[in-house]
């Protein structure tokens, strides 16, 4: 089989499972224990882990928070922030978001602003509306999926308190110009989050040069294991205090992230970040030109197909497209035995598609398709005949 759906996850590179093995078996310490060798080997384990983290980013390790995934970390920056402004005079009450950001920034900010309260659209959980005290503009995007400075810039207000942008879309691939938007917040004094999860390995990030406040991750969409992510969290002239912890109990991570440390996830988070910061260049010219390679193949294939996502600026491997003679579901199960893509994002199973809404595609939802590609997929092209 072809497996080209590597944006809902990818598999686990030897070199991770190796580093994980031993805190599997032998090196099963906790590192919060003092003392005796285990807990030592363990604990140093977790900060090796965050200084590989942080130097696939270039931040210092102490800016880096372990958690149990990028929707955890989203939960925490986005709930972490609102929660710790009540306590700041004069504060204010209003936080930015988008319309195509990933659900677990969307859901987060629809509870704050009472829309949602049970997380279950399809068993339609939803209580009244609850005003908690917040209020959400969600921003309209271009066709592409993409923000536009002007508009951020228009929609921030004296109680603006945060903005949460997408750095690149996980359904169609686009990226947002990270760079410009968090300088339009630095210029007006607003903290600035973005879910860098899909961009994490696949783009060269540096936050000495991106004025970025806060980032999510996950260890999974990079070769690592799942169930566990970091939340990037700049201090200096925002002090790392200035955030409400989502988790209470014992101080690790700082006190902002109770709970034993899974020091294998953790361990293979550190690795494939130092996998990916070694293999950086090689990997995004492989990907480059095989999505190359593949769109032609599509092309030649289906005539009338419709690439989705902005062709210049986008997700290296992520190809996004639209077959008006396909109805997904029925031509991804008829082909399952062969390629394995997607019809969206893996959060929004059995749902259209609120990003293509977004874009002005709604009533493409039952023809959309991506694909994405991995670096342990080879001659993809060739075998696209397949389908």
């Amino acid at each position: 089989m072809i497996y080209l759906d590597n944006n809902a996850t990818t598999p686990i590179d030897p070199e991770v499972f190796d580093a994980m093995e031993p805190y599997l078996k032998e090196e099963y310490g906790n590192p919060s224990s003092k003392y005796y060798l285990k807990a030592e080997n363990a604990k140093k384990a977790v900060e090796k882990a965050r200084e590989q983290v942080a130097s696939l980013i270039n931040s210092d390790p102490t800016e880096i928070i372990f958690t149990g995934g990028a929707s955890e970390s989203n939960n925490f920056i986005i709930k972490g922030v609102a929660d710790y402004q009540k306590f700041i005079e004069n504060s204010g009450n209003h936080i930015i978001t988008s319309k195509v950001e990933h659900k677990a920034v969307l859901q987060t900010c629809k509870f704050l602003n009472g829309e949602v309260f049970m997380n279950s659209e399809e068993n339609n959980m939803y209580a009244p509306k609850v005003d908690r005290g917040y209020e959400v503009t969600f921003l309209d995007v271009n066709e592409y999926g993409q923000v536009s400075t002007e508009n951020l810039s228009n929609n921030i207000n004296d109680n603006t308190i945060l903005t949460s942008l997408i750095w690149g879309n996980n359904e169609i691939g686009s990226l947002n110009d990270i760079l410009s938007l968090a300088k339009v917040c630095k210029e007006k004094d607003i903290l600035f989050h973005s879910d860098a999860t899909q961009v994490l390995g696949k783009l060269d990030i540096d936050i000495s040069k991106v004025p970025v406040d806060f980032l999510s991750f996950s260890a999974h969409k990079l070769y690592g294991p799942k169930g566990v992510g970091a939340a990037f969290i700049r201090s200096g002239e925002f002090l790392m205090p200035d955030i409400t912890a989502l988790i209470h109990g014992g101080s690790q991570e700082y006190g902002y992230r109770a709970g034993t440390h899974a020091v294998h996830n953790i361990v293979g988070f550190g690795k494939a970040c130092e996998i990916a910061k070694r293999d950086m260049n090689d990997y995004i010219e492989k990907i480059k030109k095989s999505e190359i390679e593949v769109r032609n193949a599509l092309k030649e294939k289906f005539n009338n197909i419709v690439f989705l996502g902005d062709p210049n600026n986008h997700i290296p491997g992520t190809i996004s497209f639209i077959l008006p003679d396909k109805h997904n579901e029925l031509y991804i199960k008829q082909i399952s035995d062969r390629i394995a893509i997607s019809s969206g994002s893996a959060c929004s199973i059995n749902e259209p598609s609120y990003v293509l809404d977004a874009i002005g595609r709604k009533n493409d939802n039952t023809h959309f398709f991506r694909m994405s590609i991995g670096k342990f997929e080879k001659t993809i092209h060739n075998k696209l005949n397949s389908i």
